[in-house]
């Protein structure tokens, strides 16, 4: 069975130990803009939001890209970059509705969520569990296109 990262951003302290240890796994190096999950906190509200990729149905990233750097696996169905085939022409930056997939100045490359390779380095240093590495079920998908619609309709608000 294919597996899922699972935000539940009730848990989410804002620590931000997830930016660390993603920037850590790919780049070697402690430095949160080069990593593939970003916390998102509104301070008044007391709420933080890990975001990363979220492996949309009908990926917009993989529409624009022409390369084809970006992809669906069909081994896996989860949406994978090949930094082989990029262009650096920034299409899926500027397509991913949620900003999941980003420009990297310093290593001039895209970042985009790769789930560590099945074994996500930010799922498993969370001290809450606001991030989880859970089976690919109809009622994990359920929630999780449940919570992606209500962040959507939050950022178009803002």
């Amino acid at each position: 069975m294919s597996m899922m990262l699972m935000i539940h951003p009730d848990k989410c302290t804002g620590c931000r130990n997830c930016e660390l240890a993603c920037s850590m796994e790919h780049e070697g190096d402690f430095r949160p803009k080069a990593s593939r999950i970003h916390v998102y906190t509104w301070e008044r509200e007391g709420f933080s939001v890990p975001m990363m990729c979220q492996q949309c149905k009908d990926a917009a990233c993989t529409t624009v890209c022409m390369p084809k750097a970006m992809h669906r696996n069909p081994a896996n169905g989860q949406v994978e970059l090949d930094q082989s085939k990029c262009i650096g022409c920034k299409m899926c930056v500027q397509a991913c509705p949620f900003g999941c997939a980003s420009w990297d100045f310093l290593g001039s490359q895209i970042l985009k969520c790769d789930t560590c390779g099945g074994d996500p380095a930010c799922a498993t240093i969370c001290p809450t569990h606001a991030l989880e590495w859970v089976e690919d079920t109809v009622s994990a998908q359920a929630r999780k296109r449940s919570f992606a619609t209500k962040l959507k309709n939050a950022f178009a608000e803002v």
